[in-house]
């Protein structure tokens, strides 16, 4: 994907529970879910598609002075301030340098897990987006303690595709509540 593309993904969750015609609930099957993958600093990392709004190029992004280092600034899309974040100043690692390939991928998190419905729009930069892939949960191995470019706890799992490891990311813990919050006093104003 060259950074003048952009790509809407739509957020299809399958639901776990679904309801039975009697009123009781069934687990339903859990099959392969979608995760984009996309590289940073040469690792090959995924998140599920479920929280990404859209894949857009990269554009200039304007400083937001007293803010975390790995906090590059804000965008203007559509007339929303979005946020922008550098995963790889996140994961202590050099920043991204600037390629015709970066993309930002543009997310809908929940702000709070008590309320799911209220939602913040956030980036974050990637040296380039590789493919949107099905991965069974049996081939996800559980986040190792040690070994990782990356904090234990920024991680879901593993994945093994195709002779392949895939750093499958847990968004949720990367971007921190605080943060978040900081993030949304800038967008407010």
């Amino acid at each position: 994907m060259s950074a003048s593309d952009s790509l809407s993904l739509a957020a299809s969750s399958r639901p776990l529970l679904k309801a039975a015609p009697a009123g009781a609930l069934l687990l339903a099957p859990s099959g392969p879910k979608k995760y984009l993958s996309f590289t940073l600093n040469g690792e090959l990392y995924a998140i599920t598609i479920e929280q990404i709004k859209e894949i857009i190029g990269l554009r200039p992004i304007t400083t937001v002075p007293m803010m975390p280092n790995y906090l590059r600034g804000i965008i203007n899309l559509r007339g929303m301030v979005v946020p922008v974040l550098d995963l790889a100043q996140r994961f202590g690692m050099e920043t991204i340098s600037t390629g015709k390939r970066n993309c930002i991928v543009i997310l809908e998190i929940p702000l709070y897990s008590e309320f799911p419905e209220q939602r913040h729009t956030l980036g974050f930069v990637v040296d380039m987006v590789n493919a949107v892939m099905d991965i069974s949960p049996a081939a996800i191995e559980p986040a190792p303690s040690f070994g990782t470019p990356i904090r234990p706890d920024f991680l879901q799992g593993i994945a093994k595709v195709k002779e392949k490891f895939i750093l499958l990311l847990n968004i949720q813990r990367v971007i921190m509540l605080e943060e978040l919050n900081a993030m949304r006093s800038i967008t407010k104003g």
